[in-house]
Formats: C-alpha cells, sequence, structure tokens
C-alpha cells in the first residue's frame, strides 16, 4: 500500500513547476479585481484608527513563546472594536494599494503580493455590533453587515459540525480564497500558493490575538461544501480555504 494518497499525488503532480504553463497574466487576460468595493445596499460599520490602538503586549519572543492554540473562551467578555479593527488591520489590512500597479501590500506574506482572501467574520461578542455575518473591507477599514441575526450565525458555526470553540468564539474569522487572484499570474500552481498563503494570514491572527489577551483556534477541519452553500461560493473560482476562532483566553485555558 503506498504511503500517499492518490488525489493528493496528482494534485502535486499537476502543480509543479513542469506543469505550470501559460499563466492568464502571460495570455493577456483581464486583470483581476483585488479590491472589493462596498455593496451600498449593506449596512458599513467604520472601524477606529488602527494608528491609535496599541496592543498592551509588545514583546516579540514572549508572544511566540505563549502562542498557542486555544479552545475555552470566556463566554462574559466582549471584543472592543478598536481590538477586532487591530486584528483585521495585521491578517488582511492594507499597507497601500493601487490597481493600476496590479498589487496591494498587506501585512502578510503572498505570493506575488497577488492576496486572494475576502475575510468574513462570525460575530458573537463584539462591542456596539449586533450578532451576524460582517465582510471586511480592507480599502476603508470598515465591516459591511452581510447576514444579521442569530440564523446566520448557526449556519455560519453549522459548517464547522459546531465545534464548540465556534459555538463559544467571540468571532469566528472565515478566508474565502478568490482564485484568480493568484492563478492570474500562477496558473494552476495558485493553489499551492493559496494555502500557503492562509497560513501566514491565520500565524498573524495567532500572534496578534496573543498580544491583547485572545486565543485563537485554526480549523481546517469543516464541511466545504456547506460552507460554500452558505457564503455563497461556487467552490471552483470562489471558495472557503480556512477558519479560525478566536476568544478571550481564559486562566486555566
Amino acid at each position: 500500500m503506498p504511503r500517499y494518497e492518490q488525489a493528493g499525488d496528482a494534485f502535486q503532480q499537476a502543480s509543479s513547476h513542469a506543469n505550470m504553463g501559460p499563466s492568464p497574466e502571460g495570455l493577456g487576460e483581464p486583470f483581476p479585481q483585488y479590491l472589493v468595493q462596498p455593496d451600498p445596499s449593506l449596512p458599513q460599520v467604520k472601524l477606529p484608527d488602527p494608528a491609535l490602538f496599541s496592543p498592551p503586549q509588545n514583546d516579540f519572543e514572549q508572544l511566540v513563546l505563549d502562542r498557542r492554540s486555544h479552545r475555552r473562551y470566556d463566554t462574559e467578555a466582549i471584543l472592543s472594536l478598536a481590538e477586532l479593527g487591530y486584528l483585521l488591520r495585521l491578517t488582511q489590512g492594507l499597507r497601500e494599494g493601487s490597481q493600476t500597479q496590479k498589487l496591494t501590500r498587506r501585512y502578510v506574506p503572498s505570493a506575488g503580493s497577488r492576496h486572494p482572501f475576502e475575510t468574513y467574520l462570525a460575530i458573537q461578542r463584539v462591542e456596539g455590533l449586533e450578532p451576524g455575518i460582517y465582510h471586511y473591507l480592507p480599502e476603508q477599514h470598515a465591516l459591511e453587515l452581510w447576514k444579521s441575526g442569530t440564523k446566520a450565525l448557526q449556519a455560519a458555526h453549522s459548517t464547522t459540525c459546531n465545534q464548540k470553540q465556534v459555538l463559544n468564539s467571540a468571532v469566528t474569522f472565515f478566508w474565502v480564497a478568490e482564485v484568480y487572484r493568484t492563478s492570474w499570474r500562477y496558473g494552476m500552481r495558485a493553489y499551492r500558493y493559496i494555502y500557503l498563503d492562509a497560513g501566514h494570514v491565520c500565524q498573524n491572527l495567532y500572534l496578534a490575538a496573543e498580544s491583547i489577551g485572545y486565543g485563537v483556534c485554526a480549523i481546517a477541519a469543516f464541511d466545504d461544501q456547506l460552507a460554500d452553500t452558505v457564503f455563497e461560493l461556487d467552490g471552483k473560482e470562489r471558495f472557503t480555504a480556512y477558519m479560525a476562532s478566536i476568544g478571550k483566553k481564559l486562566p486555566a485555558a
């Protein structure tokens, strides 16, 4: 019995450098949209100026030493809007952006600065925000309320098979991959880069959360098809790549 999976090997071979072939960029295909514009039909919440927020813990070595996954959260603690803005800035916020330069600069590494992710948030306990699913707008550093209410939250949570840390989280992050942003330059190899980029984003969330006394649990065990249905994705050009719950750490966690 081989010590590898045939489907995984097929992916590795198909996405190898030797099989990249010409990219859409090389073929003159249209340039992708890297910054989604606000939906005028959705309520928008401006996040506080991130330059005005300073986390209580800034010792990088200590943050790395203390970082680990947390599955038990204080369900009485409320994440402030400034803290949420800080987490969003350091995971998918803009340093600078230009559609004419065909890239954006952010606070995480990304192959070719393609930054393929849109961030959706299942929010339960954030200061001043009603429960629901929100979409982050990096260019505006704002949130738009995509779907409100407990039914929307329950649908989002069900994609993780209702894992306990998700049900008890203050917020759960959902990173949706826009494949063409990366495949435009890298063709089939883009799929490797998308998952590498997801790891970069989530590690920043771990470290940023640690600096404000919150804990994170990355989630790769989720129902792909259900997640794509809940977030209205086609599963091909747009799909759910990664998730992470976050909440205030308990002393014994």
